[in-house]
């Protein structure tokens, strides 16, 4: 056996070594907080202190999960808002950028594009989560999730991070719409309550649920 092939069985030793040890690491937990389930639902609002809700500087990440969030009516956008401690009116200001791809079922039409309608440049809006045009056929919704980070944070700006997929009705053709939004809140008092909407109408049905990264 050569030299090289002695240090190359080494390299390989160690590097198995690196990888047994690495399954043994224990990674940031994330902890389940609460679940919000819509029934025709104007809202969802999760807020500090209330009903167990967690949205302080015990996590410094949080995560929403979106699972099958239904439409009451067709040609909507799924939506989010915040509120600073002590705030009541869900209009904070947001700087965000929003982009989507889509694909028809009929694999005819294809789309990669920047959304200049669903971004905001210190804007008080609903921030748009959704692709336009969220359908509300009865085997139609929308899942993903929207990562908020360290949101107590009084010396930074709170920036967010959301990827959605929803089926669209758009002139007669039915579309997988991915959306990505992030932007951030342009303020640095603490964020402490979140609220979900639909840009019209209700959330007929679906979860939501919040955790808390450490």
């Amino acid at each position: 056996m050569t030299l090289v092939n002695r240090k190359l069985i080494k390299l390989n030793d160690r590097g198995v070594r690196n990888v047994s040890e690495f399954g043994s690491v224990t990674p940031g937990s994330m902890t389940f907080i609460k679940k919000l389930t819509a029934s025709s639902s104007a809202t969802l609002s999760f807020v500090d202190g209330a009903s167990d809700v967690v949205l302080d500087s015990t996590y410094k990440d949080y995560l929403f999960t979106f699972n099958n969030i239904h439409a009451e009516t067709d040609a909507t956008n799924f939506q989010f808002q915040g509120n600073v401690a002590g705030g009541a009116d869900y209009n904070e200001t947001i700087t965000s950028t929003n982009f989507r791809s889509v694909h028809n079922e009929g694999d005819g039409i294809t789309a990669f594009s920047y959304i200049s309608g669903g971004d905001q440049a210190q804007g008080t809006a609903f921030q748009n989560l959704s692709e336009d045009s969220q359908g509300a056929d009865a085997d139609q919704s929308l899942s993903g999730y929207l990562h908020l980070f360290n949101p107590s944070s009084t010396t930074f700006v709170t920036h967010f991070m959301a990827r959605t997929n929803t089926s669209k009705n758009a002139g007669g053709e039915v579309y997988s719409a991915d959306a990505f939004v992030a932007g951030y809140f342009n303020l640095t008092g603490a964020i402490d309550e979140i609220r979900f909407k639909m840009s019209s109408d209700a959330i007929d049905a679906g979860d939501i649920c919040l955790y808390g990264i450490k």
